[in-house]
């Protein structure tokens, strides 16, 4: 079953909420106070990011979560585990954003935590290599990875064989590769569904991020050009479907939740992929949101309770 219907005053200025402009106004006025944020060497902004230092709010540490490695494919790969409140009814496989050049597990602290004690689900986040230093294909590889060693570990680390996958950003769009991979490459369909928040489905750039323009919301046209630039700068072409998952074939895939904000650059992504999806024949539900920002789910406002209040809802009833 899908759920498709686009109302088209969600992206109407009227229907964007005050708190949630305050929001986006706040965004944009730290971001713009800055000459050039790709001035500052990566490693110091992912330091500050994990300081708390960042565009995003960084929750304090949650007493669920647990560190660990696992096998990969270029040597050991993180992942953050977290436990819910008696014995788990799933696993969530959960990739994070960043533009394949920044982000962590720990810094989705808030979001991982809570699905862990709302949905009862115990939750594993991998840290995947990062570019530039570590660029395509080595992101969806650790992914892949980490999916199979969850496949064949969950039973008896969880007690369950139930799975679901999500990412925001960039991890959405490593969640649908890895979903393909698996599919392709082992014969595998573990994962029963998908919560998919404002990925990057489209590598060439869809016209909703090359008009977007200068306007620092969290992401400009400029900086998702940088984080392709970094993540393809030895191997992988944008038209290449394990690197624009819209362009792969999609049937067989699990029912998946989109999310989206109105005012989020990749818009146009969420609305191309939520319609593939739907056409390739698996259960879609789509959620705009007006006037959200880029993974506007992060950030405080009654947008973001609402989403999150959905994915609680998606999760737990998978």
């Amino acid at each position: 079953m899908s759920k498709l219907v686009l109302d088209p005053a969600v992206f109407a200025d009227a229907a964007i909420a005050p708190d949630t402009r305050m929001v986006n106004d706040a965004i944009v006025k730290v971001l713009s106070a800055i000459p050039d944020r790709w001035a500052t060497p990566l490693p110091e902004i992912r330091a500050a990011r994990l300081a708390g230092k960042g565009v995003f709010p960084l929750a304090p540490e949650s007493p669920r979560a647990t560190a660990e490695t696992i096998p990969g494919p270029r040597g050991p790969v993180p992942v953050r585990i977290y436990k819910p409140d008696g014995a788990p009814k799933g696993v969530y496989f959960h990739i994070h954003g960043g533009g394949w050049t920044l982000g962590s597990a720990r810094e989705n602290e808030a979001l991982l935590d809570r699905i862990a004690a709302n949905c009862g689900l115990a939750v594993v986040s991998v840290d995947y290599a990062l570019a530039p230093e570590v660029p395509y294909p080595a992101g969806p590889d650790d992914c892949e990875a980490a999916a199979l060693w969850l496949v064949k570990e969950a039973k008896a680390r969880f007690g369950t064989e139930r799975f679901a996958i999500g990412g925001e950003s960039g991890g959405a769009t490593l969640a649908v590769a890895t979903l393909v991979r698996l599919r392709d490459r082992h014969g595998l369909t573990p994962f029963s569904a998908a919560v998919l928040t404002a990925g990057c489905y489209d590598l060439r750039l869809t016209p909703s991020v090359r008009n977007w323009g200068d306007l620092p919301l969290v992401l400009n046209t400029r900086d998702i050009q940088f984080f392709v630039d970094n993540y393809l700068r030895l191997e992988g072409k944008a038209d290449d479907p394990d690197v624009s998952p819209l362009l792969a074939r999609l049937k067989g895939l699990p029912k998946a939740l989109f999310i989206v904000g109105g005012r989020d650059p990749l818009v146009d992504d969420t609305l191309f992929m939520a319609n593939a999806w739907a056409a390739a024949g698996n259960g879609t539900e789509l959620e705009v949101y007006p006037g959200g920002c880029h993974v506007f789910i992060a950030f405080p406002g009654t947008i973001a309770d609402q989403a999150l209040k959905r994915i609680d809802g998606y999760l737990a009833e998978f």
